[in-house]
């Protein structure tokens, strides 16, 4: 599956309709085109088709692997998220954990993906904006296929009328072209969040939601003020990315586990120069957002000052001591 990006750049296309052509050429693979997948509304012709797939993935597109996984099962594509060979060459990718190794790093919590498990199928997600030659992809694609013989057969003695088959175009792909606009909400990343409702206390647009169980969601994501990345900044596993930020820890990069992550380090969120922290900050952007929308301010309320004195109060690590280290240099 390839999502094309929202940027128009000829470079950008040829290189989604280079790689749409060369992956259909290949035994045993399907292949299906759609609009910026972030962008699709529900009921949009590209999620119902999504809806149909079934079995293992690929899914290549403009943003950073995680980000991707987390989109497509936000979308009904729920699936085991399977590193690829490309992930490491990432620029902006920490190169040891995954969503799932990350998950496991801390057993004192629990995780909603662990409470509720994805099913079993592969998704390997490829991010196109590694600086790699189209055959760099379409290798990455045929080393994760390698059909066997007998799969081979089975691929052959699919018939047009088979209710399974997916609709072809050019023998082995199928291309949608519908309109879509540019959004802007969250992603949870379920292998790092635990349900803590953090976000839903802070969010003050009715951008989350709980569904049947009581598990956090993202219930009415056009609610959700278009630049604003405040809740990411207090969510205390770093399980809320918006794919589209600007700022790599807050679009879904790997910041080498949840755990791993100091809030005093928020510049890496984006946050402007002052010394304010990443609660500060966060608080900071929400008073704009609110006053745009013609609603008074509320600050450091008290449940974010509870917030950022425990993290103050928190024993330093060796990443602490480090930064004094430093910072007695006086560089």
């Amino acid at each position: 599956m390839i999502s094309r990006g929202q940027s128009r750049n000829p470079a950008k296309r040829s290189l989604e309709q280079s790689l749409a052509d060369a992956a259909a050429e290949l035994p045993g693979v399907d292949v299906l085109v759609v609009p910026h997948l972030y962008d699709l509304p529900k009921g949009s012709e590209s999620l119902e088709k999504l809806a149909e797939l079934e079995g293992n993935l690929i899914f290549a597109s403009w943003i950073f692997p995680r980000a991707a996984h987390w989109v497509l099962d936000r979308n009904g594509i729920g699936g085991q998220y399977v590193p690829t060979a490309l992930d490491e060459l990432s620029q902006e990718d920490d190169q040891a954990d995954t969503p799932d190794s990350e998950a496991e790093q801390r057993d004192d919590v629990d995780r909603v993906a662990t409470l509720y498990p994805r099913p079993d199928r592969e998704i390997r997600c490829i991010d196109l904006k590694n600086e790699l030659p189209l055959s760099r992809f379409v290798q990455e694609i045929q080393d994760t296929v390698q059909p066997s013989e007998t799969a081979l057969k089975a691929d052959s003695a699919v018939t047009s009328d088979d209710p399974h088959a997916m609709p072809l175009i050019g023998g082995q792909m199928l291309q949608i072209d519908e309109t879509t606009s540019r959004r802007w909400y969250p992603v949870i990343d379920f292998s790092r969040c635990t349900n803590c409702m953090e976000c839903i206390d802070f969010c003050l647009f009715g951008v989350y939601g709980v569904d049947g169980s009581e598990t956090i969601l993202v219930e009415q994501p056009d609610n959700c003020r278009k630049g604003c990345p405040a809740c990411s900044r207090v969510c205390p596993e770093n399980a809320i990315i918006f794919p589209q930020h600007k700022a790599p820890a807050i679009a879904g990069a790997d910041t080498g586990g949840s755990d791993g992550f100091k809030i005093d380090l928020s510049k890496l969120f984006g946050a402007p120069e002052g010394g304010d922290d990443a609660i500060a900050t966060a608080a900071r952007e929400r008073d704009e957002q609110l006053l745009l929308a013609g609603r008074d301010a509320r600050g450091i309320d008290d449940q974010l000052k509870r917030r950022q004195s425990d993290l103050t109060q928190q024993p330093k690590d060796d990443l602490d001591q480090l930064i004094d280290s430093l910072d007695a240099l006086d560089l």
